[in-house]
């Protein structure tokens, strides 16, 4: 038996510290995406997640529910009027896994990618951030000779941070898979 199922209240710690430290990541995205929008490159908003109130109580407590599966975390417009839908997510370890999306959230970023978008996932491992293109993520076994990767696998795509995840700004302009 592993010690995280030994100790529930250690992995409820670890959690409640892993989506703390997903919400710190989507914030720095937040405040790229409004960093493109003041420069007039990008208009990139968070996708609202799939709720619904069940029950509304006093000082604006409720109670309510998720009613699907979450799509993509991000879509919007580059200034070039190409779309672009991504999903964010960040490690504290050493490595991000495949498997970190969900079916509906995978199925999105390639019919998207498809009808030519910009689709990919904004990528954290731990102080560092990345935007992988979606052909890379989806076939990340092929790619990457397994179903995760690390922060010296995802190099090439690594973006600026400046206090926001500069997603549209790769360190390595070789990558070119985003045109302004």
């Amino acid at each position: 038996m592993s010690t995280k199922s030994k100790n529930p209240a250690a992995r409820q710690y670890q959690n409640t510290v892993n989506n703390a430290q997903g919400r710190i990541f989507e914030d720095a995205i937040l405040c790229g995406c409004a960093w493109y929008m003041r420069k007039g490159l990008a208009v990139v908003d968070k996708t609202p997640e799939p709720f619904r109130v069940m029950e509304k109580g006093r000082g604006g407590i409720f109670r309510g529910r998720f009613t699907s599966r979450a799509q993509p975390d991000f879509q919007g417009t580059l200034k070039n009027g190409r779309s672009i839908v991504f999903e964010a997510k960040y490690t504290a370890t050493d490595r991000l896994r495949r498997e970190v999306l969900t079916e509906k959230q995978t199925e999105a970023l390639g019919l998207h990618h498809r009808l030519g978008a910009v689709a990919g996932v904004c990528a954290g491992i731990r102080d560092k951030c990345f935007f992988v293109p979606w052909p890379d993520w989806e076939h990340m076994k092929e790619r990457f000779g397994r179903q995760y990767v690390t922060a010296e696998d995802l190099d090439p795509f690594r973006v600026r941070f400046n206090g926001a995840v500069l997603f549209l700004d790769y360190v390595k302009k070789s990558c070119g898979y985003i045109q302004k």
